[in-house]
């Protein structure tokens, strides 16, 4: 039965089917040939004019029906690319389903353990603030799973406009890294801005938020090293203003750049211990990035192991504080 399911497979029936097309036109033209052929040599020994025995407008007709055939030849590509996309789609749903169903469920069920631990025990004060900190931890995650898919549904809302406010890029992600401080104890974050000006631009403060902490849960996630290490470079071009995230995780595959921006999509680490995403953190900050009329993109680093996230700021984006 294995052996025979290739037959059945979309690929296989879109080339057979192709085959079958383009040979019924070449045999349909070679049958014709040889007709005419014939005819033409009647006609010579009969002294009848070919002319009234071969009709010079069924050449038209051949051509027509060639054109006819490339066109659906077109039609059965374009639906075979279409059912293509169609599967891949549902598959990287039913994956997205599955890990984000682990990833909700992981943090409930410690919710929990804990919860039923404190009740159950009559704990000293000194446990109770470490399982409470646990706790807050595992909301944390959820709060964050939760903001995802609410930020993905503003953007993909088309009625959806963003409230922009001036604001100076540098200390925003100054505040934002020192106020999720504790999602990041463990991780070594530098911000580097030797840039003498400000850096003012319009942002939907919520949403720029969210930009920053998914790139940095990225770097620190998707990490092997017992001191995640982040640094954020700005650096001034002529036309642009990147600010870089480097990071020293397991970097990214060359095949894999131009796909993990992808709804869904996550990439394949394979000897990795590392869980797996949702597959919608990059494709949020891509959504982010564009609302801003920016860009983002990603590369791995050549000194060393680990990634580079570069957000390009268009100088024609950029305000005056008197703006």
């Amino acid at each position: 039965m294995k052996q025979t399911r290739w037959l059945f497979h979309p690929i296989t029936v879109f080339i057979l089917s192709i085959l079958a097309l383009g040979l019924s036109l070449a045999l349909y033209i070679y049958w014709y040939i040889s007709v005419s052929s014939g005819l033409q040599a009647l006609a010579g020994r009969l002294n009848i004019a070919p002319d009234q025995v071969l009709e010079p407008q069924v050449w038209l007709v051949i051509l027509v029906l060639s054109i006819l055939v490339g066109i659906i030849l077109m039609g059965i590509f374009t639906i075979f690319v279409y059912n293509q996309k169609t599967l891949q789609l549902y598959r990287l749903q039913h994956n997205f389903i599955n890990n984000f169903t682990h990833e909700l469920k992981t943090p409930v069920t410690s919710l929990k353990l804990f919860l039923e631990t404190i009740s159950k025990h009559d704990l000293p004060r000194e446990d109770q603030l470490k399982y409470i900190s646990y706790m807050l931890a595992d909301v944390g995650r959820l709060s964050d799973h939760i903001n995802r898919i609410l930020n993905l549904a503003r953007l993909e809302s088309k009625s959806y406009k963003g409230t922009f406010e001036k604001t100076d890029i540098s200390d925003a992600i100054k505040k934002i890294v020192t106020e999720n401080s504790p999602f990041f104890k463990n991780c070594d974050i530098r911000i580097s801005n030797p840039l003498k000006t400000r850096c003012i631009y319009r942002v939907d403060q919520l949403l720029f938020e969210a930009l920053v902490m998914n790139l940095l849960t990225n770097a620190a996630r998707y990490n092997n090293h017992d001191v995640p290490v982040i640094d954020i470079r700005f650096r001034q071009g002529k036309r642009n203003l990147n600010i870089e995230f480097w990071d020293n995780g397991i970097g990214i595959n060359k095949k894999e750049v131009g796909k993990i921006f992808r709804k869904f999509y996550q990439a394949r680490r394979s000897g990795s211990a590392l869980s797996r995403g949702s597959g919608l953190g990059l494709n949020l900050v891509q959504g982010i990035a564009r609302l801003h009329k920016w860009r983002i993109k990603a590369s791995g680093r050549t000194d060393a192991n680990g990634s580079i996230f570069t957000l390009i700021l268009p100088e024609k984006t950029r305000v005056t504080e008197t703006a």
